[in-house]
Order: C-alpha cells, then sequence, then structure tokens
C-alpha cells in the first residue's frame, strides 16, 4: 500500500498542484499583513529580514526543484474521500496540509529555533495556509486533484486544478495588492468568526466546495460563465486564508 501511495504521490508532485498560483498566494500574504499586530509584524520582519508576508509566499513553490527539498512535496495537498472525515482517511506516509499546519504551528509556538530554520517553517506555514484554502487541495483521491479533468479555459487547453490555482485570478489581471485590497472587506465581526476556526475546519470547508468546483459543462469548455458563479468563492477563499493566516500569526508572534 505505502508502495502505490508512493506511486501516486510522484504522479501527483509531476503536474501542477503548488497552490493558488503565484498572484493568490501573495495575495494572501499581502491580506495577512494587515491583520497582523504590531508586535507579530515586528518579530515577523526580523525573521524574514524584512520580506513581507506576500514576497516570501512562494517561497515553497520556488523550492520545488531542489532535491534537498523533496521530502515537502506532499504537505501542500490532502486526500479526503467523499463521505469520509480526515481521521477516517488513509493517511499519505510522506505527510499531508493538515498534518503539516498542525506541526509547524507547534514547533514555531515551541520556539528555540535557529533562525533559518525558523524562517523556513514560517514560510511554509504562509503557504501552506493558502492551499488549505484552494478547495482542490483538498482532493477525493481519483483525478489528483482534478489536473486531470482536462479541459477548455477561455478556448486553451487546460485543467481544473490549474483552473482554481491560477487561471480564474490570472484572467481578472488584478495585481496581488489590488485583489487584496477587494478580498480584504469584512466586518470586525467576520475575521474574529473566521480566526476562532481551526485547520480542520478550513479543510471541510474545502471538502464541501468541491460539489461547485466540479460543476462543469459536458463539453468542459469553461469561460465567463464559470467564472462569474465561481468568483466570490475565489475571493472569500483568499480573504479567509489571509485573515486566518494573520490569526495563527498573532498567536504565535503577538
Amino acid at each position: 500500500m505505502i508502495r502505490k501511495i508512493a506511486i501516486v504521490l510522484c504522479t501527483f508532485v509531476s503536474l501542477h498542484v503548488f497552490g493558488w498560483g503565484m498572484i493568490g498566494h501573495r495575495t494572501v500574504g499581502q491580506v495577512a499583513e494587515k491583520h497582523l499586530s504590531k508586535k507579530a509584524s515586528k518579530k515577523i520582519n526580523e525573521i524574514l529580514d524584512g520580506e513581507s508576508l506576500a514576497v516570501v509566499s512562494n517561497w515553497m513553490d520556488d523550492i520545488k526543484s531542489d532535491d534537498a527539498y523533496d521530502h515537502t512535496h506532499a504537505w501542500h495537498w490532502v486526500t479526503i474521500p467523499d463521505g469520509q472525515t480526515y481521521e477516517e482517511s488513509e493517511k499519505n506516509p510522506e505527510g499531508d496540509v493538515i498534518a503539516t499546519i498542525e506541526r509547524l504551528i507547534s514547533e514555531l509556538k515551541q520556539g528555540n529555533l535557529q533562525k533559518k530554520d525558523e524562517a523556513e517553517k514560517l514560510k511554509m506555514l504562509v503557504h501552506l495556509i493558502g492551499d488549505i484554502h484552494q478547495p482542490l487541495h483538498v482532493g477525493h483521491g481519483e483525478d489528483m486533484g482534478g489536473n486531470k479533468v482536462r479541459l477548455e479555459w477561455f478556448w486553451e487547453n487546460s485543467n481544473l486544478h490549474r483552473v482554481w490555482d491560477s487561471d480564474m485570478i490570472d484572467s481578472k489581471k488584478y495585481s496581488y495588492t489590488e485583489l487584496a485590497d477587494i478580498v480584504d472587506n469584512v466586518s470586525k465581526e467576520q475575521v474574529k468568526a473566521w480566526q476562532s476556526s481551526g485547520v480542520r475546519d478550513w479543510a471541510n470547508e474545502s471538502v464541501a466546495l468541491r460539489k461547485q468546483v466540479y460543476d462543469i459543462p459536458e463539453d468542459k469548455k469553461l469561460s465567463y460563465e464559470y467564472r462569474y458563479y465561481n468568483w466570490s468563492t475565489v475571493k472569500l477563499r483568499l480573504a479567509q486564508a489571509g485573515i486566518r493566516l494573520a490569526g495563527v500569526l498573532n498567536e504565535i508572534y503577538g
């Protein structure tokens, strides 16, 4: 069984599975920056040598070609089959996004880390909290998180995973700062509610969104209509990811 999972893993990471895409991840980081406490912001600035959360948000994608980080590939996603909970699902021995986020939070809270190690763990956490809010990073285990769902996006070849990672966002032509301003339009009460939830709640939300994500026409040609019906969900998940990231970092460093 472990060998089978390893084969699936190798296939999965050879496809496009690394999160929201550059603009999406930077948007999450930019939103988070706006909700950090002064104490957390100062500490994070020291750890990252002045780089913003938006700038470091894609670091975990940048290292995917470095053999030294091959062990991190499975951390970007998790499989929860339809009708199962995470607790019931078969776990990937290489790890997954839920277990990794929970571990990183625990390790960062414990402290006593070398600066380089702490910076890397922080960068990973920024990225993975973005990933878990992209519905197809919590896959059902049948199509590589939508990567095997081949389709057309505005008359160009694509796949469902890529549509949610980057195609919808890129088609809007916003900069990440513009998109952050657009999505970060929530009340203090909503911020508090979102930040009171936990990692497994975030994953369950992604599972609940899968039916909507897979509601595609038989000819698999997506354009204006699909974007129209799903754009509000993209904005919601980016906002939730950024605000929740800030909540976690304030808890660790604030």
